[in-house]
């Protein structure tokens, strides 16, 4: 046995030390290069490659071998890349040294941008180099990128496009989809290249002559070529004007096309080619250069729900043409998005600003749906992604009342339809009750010393002891900010947090945080009064405002908002705000504010509207005489219960305030009803 041990010992010794100068094994070198090969270190793997290959394959130079494997696996986006073998045993060992020559059958695992690939090839290692200095060296060719490679071929990948996801309405009707629109072109040879007819052109597509004429001077253009130059609407109204220009062509093909036009620009965004930078931003979701992204609203908000995923075939084109399939992923188009928007309602809605700048908010307030988001006035989205020339759109940056500015996700003052939400703090912790009285005379009110010159105003002098009921009936400042001082800053803060100032709306469109001051604090006692009937700092979104009147809908309970169809809707937001008794007052208030009181603009003889009205002065100084007027109306159906609508319309002061608007929401209830 001791002499067995001992022969299979030297034996062993004899084998290692007639491998090479360093002892390395056809093991170890193939371990070393299938290392590298898992790395993708290309270049040390070229230098394991043998140089006097029997094989019709001989990599004359590294930087092909190199190039090619990083320019397939780039383009194939290889990731996960294992090789497995089994190595040799002793006596395989002892063979491959006294012949030379190494056999390896090995298997191949990858991820690639098509799917997973796998296949399995044989290794050959052969021992090259003088007698003290040899080493093992890998016999390769084109199989080991691909076996499919061996005797010649190209790697193909093919990609198909998915289709676009559709946006539309809660009755499917579309918001945004992709259908048939036209390709403006040019024919050069028989379009008149004159200054004069570019200008005509470029004032028809709303595009710069200079982009035209740069369009046509690329090396590419040919006479009786056609070049396109912008996609329009099959609606488009200049149809007609530009085929009476020699030369123009109109070709059918697919865009993005948007409906409503400016009525949901804002809520439904746009989308456009993907720029340089935000291709740097989704360098890991497959974007390539001529890509089209959501821009805006819900289009880049759902993009990747949107999108969907391109298919792609990995494939091998052999010289006869024949191709083989490595790998294939399936396209998948993107997914339509159900919104809870009616799209007759969002149209109804911003048609009645008619040019005015402000927002409004629609909901179902038993449900919590939402049922429009305007912002007035807005762009064309079919003119965006179609692509404005930048004097136009620096035109509308220029525009005092905004156009390109998102409304409805920013806060405003909200002036006196703030009052029910005082009312309710007060009802709810007890500072305020419905039999309390409070005695005010004349139209202003000062508490002291303290307030130096300033005073509150009310807008009319009561007859007798001011209640609940009718300083929400007249809108009385003054009883609001008496109530404001006597429950005090700490409990304001406190009910107002519960309302949801200060967090985020859980809402799936980013809605700014309503605030009650610039730093979250109430410290001044102006500032706490001028609070407690919606001036001061207090800053509200339209669709927070149209959520807090839910709370006398539902029991005293405000509703999460919903955005998507496919939510569960009717979920409560914030409990118990109010008791179900007093939200019933409420609700009665709000009626007779509509029948009596400041409202009397919303009546109508056959729907009864109750709700609360609100002109937001923004004055740049508490003294100042003049200033802007914001008119605002929250109001709702109040037999049905069924549609709530907050509508700001800025600059009403010379036009009646909040009656203004007012009139407005009772127009846009009727229609609609």
């Amino acid at each position: 046995m001791k002499q067995y041990i001992f022969f299979v010992i030297v034996a062993l010794l004899v084998v290692l030390t007639a491998c090479t100068k360093d002892d390395i094994t056809p093991n170890e070198r193939f371990a070393t290069y299938t290392d590298l090969w898992e790395s993708q270190e290309f270049t040390d793997m070229f230098k394991m490659v043998a140089q006097k290959q029997t094989d019709t394959y001989e990599p004359h130079e590294s930087e092909a071998f190199i190039d090619r494997y990083e320019k397939i696996y780039d383009d194939l986006n290889v990731s996960d890349l294992e090789i497995s073998y089994n190595t040799l045993d002793e006596e395989a060992l002892k063979q491959a040294i006294e012949k030379g020559k190494a056999h390896y059958p090995f298997s191949v695992s990858m991820k690639t941008i098509a799917g997973p690939i796998q296949f399995e090839y044989d290794a050959t290692l052969v021992l090259e180099g003088e007698e003290d200095d040899q080493n093992w060296f890998l016999q390769w060719n084109p199989g080991f990128i691909f076996p499919e490679l061996k005797d010649g071929g190209d790697i193909t990948l093919k990609t198909t496009k998915p289709e676009r996801g559709d946006i539309v309405d809660r009755n499917r009707i579309p918001l945004a989809l992709n259908d048939e629109v036209y390709e403006v072109g040019i024919v050069p040879g028989k379009f008149d290249n004159s200054d004069r007819t570019i200008q005509r052109l470029a004032d028809l597509l709303t595009m710069d002559a200079d982009s035209i004429k740069n369009t046509l001077n690329q090396d590419w253009v040919q006479p009786d070529y056609f070049v396109p130059m912008k996609k329009i609407m099959k609606t488009d109204t200049h149809i007609d004007d530009l085929l009476q220009i020699p030369g123009i062509q109109l070709d059918n093909t697919m865009g993005r096309v948007y409906p409503l036009d400016e009525a949901a620009a804002h809520l439904i965004g746009y989308i456009g080619q993907i720029t340089a930078e935000e291709l740097e931003k989704k360098e890991n979701e497959n974007y390539g250069m001529n890509d089209m992204i959501g821009k805006r609203g819900i289009e880049q908000l759902f993009e990747n729900r949107l999108r969907g995923e391109s298919g792609t075939k990995i494939l091998i084109t052999k010289e006869t043409g024949d191709e083989i399939l490595l790998a294939e992923k399936p396209v998948q188009d993107g997914e339509d998005i159900m919104l809870t928007i009616d799209a007759s309602i969002q149209k109804r809605i911003f048609e009645a600003y008619d040019g005015d700048s402000g927002t409004a908010s629609a909901i179902n307030p038993k449900t919590g749906e939402t049922l429009a988001l305007v912002s007035s006035p807005a762009f064309n989205p079919n003119d965006m992604a179609a692509g404005l020339p930048y004097s136009l759109v620096q035109e509308m940056e220029n525009d005092p009342k905004l156009p390109l500015i998102n409304k409805f996700n920013a806060t405003y003052s909200p002036g006196s339809t703030f009052k029910p939400i005082t009312a309710s703090v007060g009802l709810n912790e007890g500072s305020l009750t419905r039999e309390e009285t409070i005695d005010i005379d004349g139209l202003t009110w000062s508490n002291g010393e303290g307030w130096g010159d300033y005073a509150v105003k009310r807008v009319s002098e009561s007859n007798g002891p001011v209640d609940l009921t009718d300083a929400l009936v007249r809108s009385d400042n003054i009883y609001f900010a008496m109530k404001a001082i006597d429950m005090g800053a700490k409990t304001l803060i406190s009910g107002l947090e519960a309302f949801g100032f200060g967090e985020d709306i859980p809402f799936d469109y980013p809605i700014q945080a309503s605030t009650f001051s610039k730093d979250g604090t109430i410290t001044d006692e102006v500032l706490l009064a001028n609070t407690g009937y919606g001036q001061g700092e207090v800053q509200m979104s339209a669709i927070h405002l149209a959520l807090t009147y839910t709370t006398f809908l539902n029991e005293g309970n405000m509703l999460k908002p919903t955005l998507l169809t496919e939510q569960d809707h009717s979920q409560i937001w914030k409990k118990d705000l109010l008791s179900p008794e007093e939200a019933l007052s409420m609700q009665d208030d709000l009626r007779k504010v509509v029948e009596d009181g400041s409202g009397r603009k919303a009546q109508l003889d056959d729907i009864p509207i109750a709700g609360k009205t609100g002109t937001a002065e923004l004055k740049l100084t508490a003294d100042a005489e003049d200033a802007q007027e914001n008119g605002w109306f929250v109001g709702y159906t109040a037999d049905d219960q069924d549609f709530l609508i907050a509508m700001m319309i800025e600059h009403t002061e010379d036009r009646g305030g909040s009656s203004y608007t007012t009139e407005k929401v009772a127009q846009i209830i009727k229609d609609i009803k």
